[in-house]
């Protein structure tokens, strides 16, 4: 949960009347209670609407900002469900980003590069199959590659948890967010 959201609820606003308040847009209150960054002049309208510190806005290694990283190493871990559900790698992570209202740009960026994956894997696989017709290369060597790539994503999965654990950020991301 943001912190944003935390102190709205506290001081029993809503996000219209605490829009009012800050002369910040709705708009711009739903996003940073989504996980975007509060900085700059909205974080001083804000903490003065609400009568807070500012710096409380901004905590560092907190129990929660602990847990919210858990959740989020969760949600990526959860990808790893493509071993045995079939979509598992997008839909298990979606249903638990939306579940534990975790839905953030590294959770975002966790599901796009399994959308991504996933798009991008039969296309693979279509390419060795059909390189495997042009060139004398053993049957065996499609289930080999269709091996091969799955062993890459559950590798992807687990060095983006390493990193998360390290820097609280992904190893590998997209410069785009298919969601």
């Amino acid at each position: 949960m943001s912190q944003l959201l935390k102190f709205r609820e506290k001081a029993n606003l809503t996000q219209q009347q605490l829009s009012e308040k800050s002369n910040i847009s709705v708009r711009t209150i739903q996003r940073i209670e989504a996980g975007k960054e509060l900085k700059g002049h909205t974080l001083e309208a804000l903490a003065k609407a609400l009568d807070i510190d500012k710096e409380k806005f901004i905590k560092t290694d907190s129990a929660e900002n602990i847990e919210h990283i858990f959740l989020i190493k969760l949600i990526n871990l959860s990808s790893l469900a493509l071993i045995f559900i079939p979509l598992g790698s997008i839909l298990v992570p979606l249903i638990i980003m939306h579940w534990k209202k975790q839905v953030n740009p590294i959770t975002k960026q966790i599901v796009s590069l399994q959308i991504l994956w996933t798009l991008l894997f039969p296309v693979i696989v279509l390419m060795v199959i059909f390189l495997g017709n042009l060139l004398p290369l053993s049957k065996q060597f499609v289930p080999l590659s269709m091996l091969v790539l799955l062993l890459l994503n559950v590798f992807m999965i687990l060095r983006n948890t390493a990193a998360l654990d390290k820097t609280k950020n992904l190893y590998f991301k997209l410069k785009f967010s298919i969601i």
